[in-house]
């Protein structure tokens, strides 16, 4: 199993418009991803209410999870949308 551990960028964390645009993400990757936060239980990358339910604000450490030949490549791409400011970007 690869992990990636990488801290939410948004300013509003890991909720609406940010949540959303990793969910889709990860809906579109070949393996499947789980998100946690650190050292919470992990839940299914693509459940956008799981996604929203874990909290994740700007700062706090996620662990995304992914097993499979095309892992490391569907983390890497997610975990640098978790570290982007979707925020700043849109002003």
């Amino acid at each position: 199993m690869f992990q990636r551990s990488v801290a939410v960028g948004s300013s509003s964390g890991l909720h609406a418009r940010p949540a959303s645009l990793f969910v889709q993400a990860a809906a579109r990757q070949p393996v499947r991803v789980t998100v946690a936060k650190e050292g919470g239980d992990p839940v299914d990358a693509r459940s956008l209410l799981s996604v929203l339910a874990l909290g994740a604000r700007r700062g706090d450490t996620v662990v995304l999870s992914a097993e499979g030949p095309q892992a490391e490549d569907a983390l890497d791409e997610l975990a640098a949308l978790v570290a982007l400011d979707h925020d700043a970007a849109e002003q």
